[in-house]
C-alpha cells in the first residue's frame, strides 16, 4: 500500500471510532484527607467542559468549586476512615470515578520540591500522610525521625487509589545504609517497616518504577496499629464469629507469625455480619477492593461477605473450621465432614494442605478457593483424587473477562462427581509453592448450590467513562452474569430510583452470561445526577432469588491496562441532547421456537442537520435469537430486521438492543460555521423477545 493510500486508511479509522464527548477523569490530586479538614484538590481529564461539580459517594464529603479543575473539598468530621468515590460533572455528563481516602489521625502533608536528594530530604514526622506526585527520572525523598524502639511503617497508596504509579520504596539510614526496600505488597503498592535501633533520622526513597513522572500517591509514615489480615477468613452468618487480628503495633500478643523479619502481633475481635448480605449475595466494603492481584480487577464479584478492618470474610451458612497442620502428607490428611468451609493458610514455602473427604452420597459436589477474592496473595490450584490414587479432576482459574470488565480469577471453582462411600482425597497448594502468613485461602465443598452474581459497568471504549443517558436518547450498561453450580436462569434486571424523564424496561435472560441493560431519557427530561438501583430477581425451584446488581468501573485508559474495580453506587448523569434515538415499534415480540417475525424500528432525528443512514446491527443479542442487520436510510425514518427463533430454543424471555451507528455534524463550539461528521454510536431501546414451545413440544 502507497503511505498516502495509508495514511488516508489511518485517517479514516480515526474518524470513524471518534464519539460524542464523554467525561473522563483521569487524575484527582491530592488523594486524600483527614476528618474535620479543608483541602484543595485538582481534577483532569478530558471532555470536562463546563466541569464545575465534583461529587462523592458520601454525603458529608462536599466540594466547592473555585476555578478552573480545582475544587475546596471539606470533610464532615464524622465521616469514617475509608476510601469514597469522587466524580465530576459537566457539560457532557458524568465521569467515571476516581478514588479519594479519608484517613484519621495522620498529619496531612504536601510535597514539597525540590526533594530529589538526600540533601534536600522534606522533614515527615511519623504518623503523617504526605500527598505528591512521581517525578520524571528522579525520586522524592523524606526524611523521618524515629526513636530507638519505634516499629514504622511507610506505605504508599497509589494503585489502590486509581493512580498509575508502580511505585517503590527504599529506607536507608542517613548514612546510606540501606534497611528495607519493597516494590509489590499490596498490589503494585509497596509497604516497608523496621524497627529503629536507636534515636536518630531514616531516609525514604519513592520512585516510580519505570522513572515516569506526574502519578499521584499518598505516602502514609505510621507506628499505628496497622491490620494485615485476620483468620480465620469465613464466618457463618447470624452468629457472631471471633476472628484473629494480626499486624503491627496493636498492642496485642506475639502472634507466633513471622513477616518482613519481624513478628506480628494478634488480637481477638468479633465480626457478626447481617443475614441480609447472605440472602441477597451482597459484599460490602470501606476500602474499595483494588489490590487483590496486580492490577485491580473485579475479583470480589463471585464473593458474598464483607470487609473487617478493611480485609475481605467469606459470609457462609455453614459451620466454619480451620485448616490444621500438620497436613502436608497426602497419607495423613486433614478429615472433613461435608459439607465443609475451611479456612486455610499456606503457612511455608512448598506447603501442600491435603484434606480427606468421604460423601455420602453419590452426584455432583461444588469446589471452591476463595483466595484472590478474599485478598489471600496466593495463586492456587485444587486436586481430587480417588483411593487409588487417580486423579478425578483439576480446578484452576475461572471467571469472565469482557471488554472492561475483569472477573477472570486465579481462584479454582467447578463441579466434581462423586461416588457415595468412597474416600477421595483433595490437595490445595499454591501454584508458585510460596507461604507465609499472608497465603491465606478457604475451601468450601458442598452439594451444589445453583446461583447467579450479575454485575453492571458502563460500555466505553477506550475508556473509563460515566453512564450519561442524552436528552431523547439512550445509553447502555454491559450486563455479566457468573452463573454457579449450573445456574441458568432466568432472571430479569429492573431498575429503581429513577428521577421523572428516565426509562428502563426489564431485561429478561434466560440462560447465557451476557446481557445488556438499556436506559432511555425524554426529550425534555429535567438535567439529573444521582445514584439508581439494579436488582435481579428469578427463583431457585421455589424459593425466590434477590441479587443486588453490583456496579463496576473501568479503572485506566489503556489497552495494556484491562483494570475494573467494584463502585457502591450505580451514579447516572441526564444530560445534553441526543442527535437521534431509533425505538422498535413494540417492546415485547412474541415468537414461536422454529419460527421468525419482522421487527419495525423508528428513528428519531432530533438534529436539523442529521440526515444521515443509521446503520443497525445486533448488540450482545442471546445466542438463541438471531437478527439481521439493516439500514435506515439518509433522509428517511423506518426500517425492519428479521428476529429468527432456531427451532432448539428453550422457550422464555429474552432482551436485546441494536447497535446503531451513524455520522453525525459535531462541534464542541455551538456557534462553528461548520460541524465535521462524528461517528455517534448508539443502543436502540430494548426489545424483549418471548419465545414459546412450538405445539407439541414442552
Amino acid at each position: 500500500m502507497r503511505p498516502a493510500a495509508l495514511l488516508a486508511l489511518l485517517v479514516a479509522v480515526t474518524a470513524a471510532r471518534a464519539e460524542l464527548p464523554s467525561p473522563r477523569f483521569d487524575r484527582l490530586t491530592p488523594l486524600g484527607g483527614s476528618p474535620g479538614s479543608t483541602v484543595e484538590v485538582e481534577a483532569i481529564g478530558a471532555d470536562l467542559e463546563d466541569a464545575t461539580k465534583l461529587i462523592f459517594d458520601h454525603a458529608g464529603i462536599t466540594a466547592e468549586h473555585l476555578k478552573d479543575r480545582k475544587f475546596k473539598v471539606t470533610v464532615a468530621a464524622n465521616v469514617p476512615a475509608a476510601t469514597y468515590d469522587a466524580r465530576l460533572v459537566g457539560r457532557y455528563g458524568v465521569s467515571n470515578p476516581r478514588l479519594f481516602a479519608v484517613s484519621d489521625g495522620l498529619t496531612e502533608l504536601a510535597e514539597k520540591e525540590p526533594n530529589d536528594e538526600p540533601a534536600q530530604a522534606q522533614a515527615v514526622p511519623v504518623n503523617a500522610a504526605v500527598n505528591g506526585t512521581s517525578d520524571q527520572g528522579r525520586e522524592d525523598v523524606f526524611r523521618v525521625a524515629v526513636r530507638k524502639g519505634q516499629r514504622v511503617v511507610v506505605e504508599c497508596f497509589a494503585q489502590r487509589l486509581d493512580s498509575q504509579l508502580d511505585a517503590t520504596l527504599t529506607v536507608s539510614a542517613v548514612d546510606g545504609r540501606p534497611v528495607a526496600s519493597n516494590g509489590d505488597y499490596f498490589g503494585r503498592d509497596p509497604l516497608v517497616e523496621f524497627v529503629a535501633p536507636a534515636d536518630g533520622d531514616y531516609l525514604v526513597s519513592l520512585n516510580d518504577l519505570s522513572f515516569r513522572g506526574g502519578h499521584p500517591y499518598r505516602l502514609v509514615v505510621s507506628d499505628r496499629p496497622h491490620v494485615e489480615n485476620l483468620f480465620p477468613r469465613a464466618v457463618k452468618v447470624g452468629q457472631p464469629s471471633l476472628v484473629s487480628v494480626f499486624g503491627r503495633n496493636l498492642r496485642g500478643k506475639a502472634s507466633g507469625l513471622v513477616l518482613n523479619d519481624l513478628p506480628l502481633d494478634v488480637i481477638p475481635e468479633t465480626a457478626d455480619p447481617l443475614r441480609d448480605i447472605f440472602n441477597r449475595g451482597l459484599f460490602r466494603f470501606t476500602e474499595h477492593p483494588t489490590a487483590h492481584s496486580v492490577l485491580p480487577t473485579a475479583a470480589t464479584c463471585t464473593l458474598t461477605g464483607l470487609q473487617h478492618r478493611g480485609v475481605p470474610l467469606l459470609v457462609t451458612d455453614t459451620a466454619v473450621s480451620v485448616e490444621q497442620e500438620p497436613n502436608d502428607d497426602p497419607k495423613a490428611p486433614q478429615k472433613l465432614a461435608l459439607p465443609a468451609v475451611v479456612s486455610g493458610r499456606f503457612d511455608k514455602v512448598r506447603d501442600a494442605d491435603w484434606f480427606a473427604i468421604e460423601p455420602t452420597e453419590s452426584g455432583p459436589y461444588s469446589f471452591e478457593v476463595y483466595c484472590e477474592r478474599i485478598a489471600g496473595r496466593a495463586d492456587p490450584y485444587l486436586v481430587v483424587l480417588d483411593e487409588k490414587d487417580n486423579r478425578v479432576s483439576e480446578l484452576d482459574d475461572f471467571g469472565i473477562r469482557a471488554n472492561a470488565f475483569d472477573g477472570h480469577l486465579r481462584d479454582p471453582s467447578g463441579v466434581v462427581n462423586l461416588t457415595a462411600k468412597q474416600k477421595y482425597r483433595v490437595l490445595v497448594q499454591d501454584r508458585y509453592r510460596r507461604g507465609g502468613p499472608r497465603y491465606q485461602y478457604v475451601l468450601t465443598v458442598r452439594k451444589p448450590v445453583p446461583d447467579f452474581y450479575p454485575a453492571v459497568i458502563h460500555h466505553q471504549n477506550p475508556g473509563p467513562g460515566g453512564t450519561t443517558v442524552r436528552k431523547g436518547g439512550t445509553a447502555y450498561l454491559d450486563l455479566i452474569v457468573h452463573n454457579k453450580d449450573g445456574f441458568a436462569g432466568p432472571f430479569t434486571v429492573t431498575a429503581e430510583g429513577l428521577p421523572k424523564g428516565l426509562h428502563a424496561a426489564p431485561t429478561a435472560v434466560t440462560g447465557g452470561d451476557r446481557a445488556v441493560v438499556v436506559l432511555w431519557a425524554d426529550p425534555d427530561a429535567p438535567d439529573f445526577v444521582g445514584p439508581i438501583r439494579l436488582t435481579a430477581t428469578a427463583k431457585r425451584g421455589d424459593e425466590p432469588l434477590v441479587r443486588e446488581v453490583r456496579p463496576y468501573t473501568r479503572v485506566w485508559n489503556s489497552t495494556d491496562l484491562n483494570s475494573s474495580r467494584p463502585t457502591r453506587e450505580l451514579v447516572v448523569a441526564v444530560a445534553d441532547a441526543a442527535p437521534f434515538a431509533v425505538v422498535p415499534a413494540t417492546e415485547r415480540l412474541t415468537i414461536e421456537a422454529g419460527r421468525k417475525a419482522d421487527l419495525k424500528l423508528t428513528c428519531q432525528r432530533h438534529q436539523a442537520d442529521f440526515k444521515a443512514a443509521v446503520n443497525l446491527t445486533g448488540l450482545s443479542v442471546p445466542n438463541a435469537v438471531r437478527v439481521t442487520t439493516a439500514s435506515i436510510p439518509e433522509g428517511k425514518a423506518d426500517a425492519t430486521v428479521t428476529v429468527e427463533v432456531p427451532a432448539n430454543t428453550r422457550p422464555g424471555e429474552y432482551t436485546f438492543a441494536l447497535q446503531c451507528q451513524a455520522q453525525v455534524p459535531f462541534s464542541k463550539d455551538a456557534k462553528a460555521a461548520t460541524r465535521p461528521n462524528t461517528l455517534v454510536t448508539t443502543p436502540s431501546r430494548p426489545v424483549t423477545v418471548v419465545v414459546t414451545a412450538a405445539p407439541g413440544k414442552k
